[in-house]
């Protein structure tokens, strides 16, 4: 498509070229030279982006315990680290188009893991959610770079199944990372246990450097506002990119909200679960790992709106599910909660990076900061509709998320018919 089709300039579509043949050959494809080691690379930068990202989130009771403060302040401790990111995916993005994704995802692990071994020496809650919040600042060069990344060196056919990937990478960082604080919290109170992921933080980022094949593809562009300004708008003047984002921001909503607040409900009555026990309640995300794994093949069965339906529909069941006083249904619950937002989210965001024809970074960038600020909401008004109604309360706010993402595909559908109606009478 040229950049006229396309409203952008040949500035902007030189900044994240689609290689042509015969170079397009050269990409990276499943079983190929330097795939695997790709693959890998990106997989412990997710492992250590949400690890770090959401290091408090199982440890909020013992928080709330140490501070004096109540669920829906301890909550800020995640929302403010999800919250900066959201603010900074998009510049830190800009700084990708002109210093390379390799050196910009680089850079922002180094700055978090380091903020990272900062974070247990907080001595109030105050200075836990500073902290806390650049750390999600930093973190912010990892989601739109790496999507960017495999956007100009993965060719198109593998290109959900390696996003799938890199989300995987994260569903097993958020997974690992709560379970191994609540073990070690349990026995060495939460500071040791969010010191612990950090050296864990630590030798990913470093193995991560070491692995990522340098860029093959990348071509530096410009850090003029203008430029930036004008991708932007590009991408939000964009129906189906402005759908996307919206949808990624919804099933984080309901996610956000469901893994602040269970904590709180497992830990109190009935269920009084001890912290450790809590911790590893957070293995369902090996769910998430399969689903978004799997979420190429699901397109590929059901299209992108049924993958999107079928997702919305299972995280609904889950929600539901989760209202009972029995902790296996409630846990069963959790396994539908989390196999629908992941296989949602790897299907939306691949889907952002095959819509947007230039300027891929500010793209996944918008995807981000839409998907992390439905983290900051959902992590919030979660907890705020616990304090106020229990779990209930909690759950009716994920099912008002679910609806919208349901809404928004319908609305979607009906447009892609109406444009498909349109195309035989524009033919003639």
């Amino acid at each position: 498509m040229s950049p006229a089709s396309t409203g952008a300039s040949t500035t902007l579509d030189a900044v994240t070229p689609v290689p042509s043949s015969p170079s397009a050959d050269s990409r990276l494809t499943p079983g190929g030279p330097g795939y695997r080691r790709m693959s890998f690379a990106l997989f412990l930068a997710g492992v250590a982006t949400f690890a770090l990202l959401y290091s408090t989130q199982a440890l909020l009771p013992l928080i709330s315990g140490e501070f004096g403060v109540a669920a829906s302040e301890a909550s800020w401790t995640v929302a403010a680290a999800t919250g900066g990111l959201a603010l900074f995916v998009l510049p830190m993005s800009a700084l990708s188009e002109r210093f390379g994704r390799r050196t910009v995802m680089t850079a922002s692990l180094a700055v978090a893991v380091t903020v990272g071994m900062l974070v247990p020496f907080a001595p109030s809650i105050g200075a836990l959610v500073v902290l806390r919040a650049v750390q999600g600042a930093a973190l912010a060069g990892l989601p739109a770079s790496a999507t960017a990344y495999l956007a100009e060196e993965v060719r198109p056919k593998a290109l959900v199944t390696a996003i799938g990937l890199f989300v995987a990478g994260n569903s097993v960082g958020g997974m690992s990372g709560r379970v191994i604080t609540g073990w070690v919290a349990q026995e060495w109170g939460w500071r040791v246990s969010v010191g612990v992921i950090g050296l864990i933080a630590v030798g990913c980022a470093v193995a991560f450097r070491l692995l990522l094949p340098a860029p093959r593809h990348f071509q530096a562009g410009s850090l003029r506002p203008r430029v930036l300004l004008g991708t932007v708008r590009d991408h939000l003047r964009d129906p189906l990119l402005r759908r996307l984002y919206a949808i990624g921001a919804l099933f984080m909503t309901v996610f956000g909200g469901v893994y602040t607040v269970i904590g709180y409900r497992l830990t109190g009555a009935p269920f009084g679960l001890p912290q450790g026990i809590v911790g590893s309640i957070f293995l369902v995300y090996l769910v998430g790992t399969v689903s978004a794994s799997t979420a190429g093949r699901l397109v590929g069965r059901l299209g992108r709106r049924g993958a999107l339906y079928l997702a919305g529909g299972t995280t609904a069941s889950g929600l539901l599910l989760s209202l009972a006083s029995s902790l296996l249904l409630v846990l069963l619950g959790l396994v539908l909660i989390t196999a629908g937002f992941f296989a949602g989210h790897a299907v939306a965001s691949s889907a952002v990076s095959k819509t947007a024809t230039h300027g891929r970074a500010q793209a996944s960038a918008l995807y981000q900061s839409a998907y992390y600020i439905g983290s900051s909401v959902g992590s919030t008004v979660g907890a705020l509709a616990f304090h106020a109604n229990g779990w209930s309360g909690t759950v009716g706010v994920g099912l008002l998320a679910v609806l919208g993402v349901v809404t928004i595909t319908v609305l979607g559908s009906r447009a892609a018919r109406v444009a498909a109606r349109r195309e035989p009478v524009a033919a003639h």
